[in-house]
């Protein structure tokens, strides 16, 4: 089993997987820590593995938790905010 340790204050990335056709990466975010909003080109696929966070897509609030997943749409602005120690693969499909 592939593991990822939390950084105190940060957030640590370990890429699983690239192929022309997706990726698959897996984050470790301290609790408060978080991504700012963006856009992608492309849909993508959060798995939360562990802990809590809020994901803002195109201005809606998600509260995520362990076991649970959230589509985030290709082209529409989108955040990740810890709430808690948080853990999640984001899987990226480009075709």
């Amino acid at each position: 089993m592939i593991e990822i340790d939390y950084q105190s204050g940060g957030i640590v990335s370990k890429q699983l997987l690239k192929t022309p056709t997706g990726n698959i990466t897996l984050f470790a975010f301290d609790a408060g820590q978080g991504l700012t909003e963006h856009t992608s080109p492309f849909d993508a696929l959060i798995t939360v593995l562990e802990g809590e966070a809020d994901v803002s897509i195109g201005g809606t609030a998600h509260t995520v938790k362990a076991g649970e997943l959230l589509q985030l749409p290709a082209n529409i602005p989108h955040g990740v905010q810890a709430a808690r120690r948080f853990k999640m693969t984001l899987t990226m499909l480009k075709s």
